[in-house]
């Protein structure tokens, strides 16, 4: 089948997904979850809607301010029976839990959702990780972007990596950093992941970065 491009469906909310959100925001501990906690981000992908959409959901939902949360939450508030009932029926609707099927022969822009998608050839990395070792690379100089720097360490025990895959990443960074002017030679998928991030951050947006890093930690 001839594949055809579709823009990601980020804000295509549908009222039976106030379901998944009461569920997910009644798991313990209860409440408005973090923007990239993990659940919070698997049912993001699910979804093909952001986190940050989501997170104002959860707010409006906890605020109860229509008429319709009111009555969701009369009817499967107390009832958790009847609302995992209800994710059930909801979930074996067209496009849940075979989103390969789904989408057979449709090619979807991403927007989020690649940054927490493995790379290719490398199962064990995410976008979203990169972000995490950027973070770490400016805030040491090269002579510590080793395995025995108790920050290196620390991230890599965080996000479930050995350190010197931690290593590695800082070293390809150190190929795009203008202050180095480094010339090496380096054969690695990462290479292309390592450079968007770069042009994205920088050394202009570290604020941004940090911010965001800071954020990322309710992933892992």
């Amino acid at each position: 089948m001839q594949k055809k491009k579709v823009m990601a469906r980020d804000c295509l909310w549908h009222e039976e997904y106030w379901l998944l959100l009461m569920q997910l925001y009644l798991k313990k501990p209860v409440g408005v979850k973090a923007t990239y906690s993990k659940p919070l981000v698997d049912l993001s992908i699910e979804l093909h809607i952001p986190p940050q959409v989501l997170r104002k959901k959860m707010f409006k939902l906890r605020s109860i301010d229509t008429p319709r949360i009111k009555r969701l939450w009369e009817k499967y508030g107390k009832s958790p029976n009847k609302l995992a009932d209800g994710v059930r029926k909801l979930r074996r609707m067209t496009g849940f839990s075979n989103a390969e099927e789904f989408y057979d022969g449709v090619e979807i822009n991403e927007s989020f959702e690649k940054y927490f998608r493995p790379i290719d050839r490398r199962p064990e990395l995410k976008p979203v990780m990169l972000v995490m070792i950027l973070n770490l690379y400016f805030r040491l100089t090269p002579i510590t972007m080793v395995e025995e720097t108790p920050e290196v360490r620390h991230l890599a025990k965080m996000m479930k990596i050995s350190p010197d895959t931690v290593v590695e990443v800082m070293e390809i960074f150190q190929i795009y950093d203008p202050y180095l002017n480094r010339e090496d030679m380096i054969f690695s998928t990462l290479l292309a992941p390592c450079q968007e991030l770069w042009q994205r951050f920088g050394n202009d947006k570290l604020e941004e970065l940090s911010a965001l890093s800071a954020q990322l930690v309710e992933y892992f």
